[in-house]
């Protein structure tokens, strides 16, 4: 993969607005981004993330129980809200706050994207291999391989060279989606209104070959459900010590 020299993120758009139905009845009383893990909420845990990448400018959108993610976060600073009056899905989301995004290159998380860095942060190595020539999106990957729950068929094949590929029907794919990416507001110009995925997006991208990969070094933990919530809590605290210091 070719590499920028200086790639400066730092803005960022966490995705909060989802039902987190398949996470009742953990969800029930509180939105998914503010479940707990191992003692700190999913989003707090995005959020430390992103503080220590440099990330100064954070847009969250909300939905449900939007309220209480608006309380939750009232005590940081750079956090802006965009709340939504109707679900608008993953790029209608990101979509409807590109007034808040600016014009340059930005993250754009799940809230609940629960991951221990490598040796290199990864929102680090993200920005490093991040270029403005070749890339309209970045995608951090995980290996199935190294998933220790149900992943399903996986979603992306990488070439050589860091181009991505989504999976075709019947196959296999060695990496997943790890809902940690670099988004170019460019990627957004033609793009429906209303809700829509970002996968439209990551589609044309991939036809344009503007769609890259980066290959996650670190831990990763799928928390859907609240059973893969107790696993995931369990391996960051019985697993691998080294995350209370992290």
């Amino acid at each position: 993969m070719t590499q920028s020299n200086s790639t400066t993120i730092d803005t960022a758009m966490v995705l909060a607005a989802g039902l987190g139905t398949r996470m009742r009845p953990l969800t029930d009383e509180r939105p998914k981004p503010l479940v707990r893990v191992a003692g700190q909420t999913l989003i707090e845990r995005v959020l430390v993330h992103l503080s220590k990448a440099g990330v100064t400018r954070t847009v969250v959108n909300t939905h449900y129980k939007g309220d209480m993610i608006a309380d939750h976060l009232a005590q940081h600073d750079g956090i802006i809200l965009s709340p939504e009056q109707d679900l608008l899905e993953t790029g209608g989301g990101v979509r409807h706050a590109l007034s808040h995004l600016g014009e340059k290159p930005f993250l754009v998380i799940n809230s609940d994207a629960l991951w221990l860095d490598g040796p290199k942060p990864a929102l680090r190595r993200l920005a490093d291999a991040w270029n403005e020539d070749t890339m309209d999106a970045l995608l951090l990957l995980q290996r199935t391989a190294s998933i220790r729950s149900e992943t399903g068929p996986g979603d992306y094949f990488l070439d050589s060279e860091g181009y991505a590929s989504r999976r075709y029907e019947n196959a296999i794919a060695p990496y997943l989606f790890a809902g940690v990416q670099i988004l170019h507001p460019r990627l957004f110009e033609g793009s429906p209104d209303g809700a829509f995925s970002l996968n439209l997006l990551y589609d044309r991208a991939e036809e344009a070959g503007r769609l890259h990969g980066l290959v996650h070094d670190g831990e990763w933990y799928h928390v859907g459900t609240p059973a893969q919530r107790d696993r995931a809590e369990y391996e960051i605290i019985h697993g691998n010590e080294s995350v209370n210091s992290r």
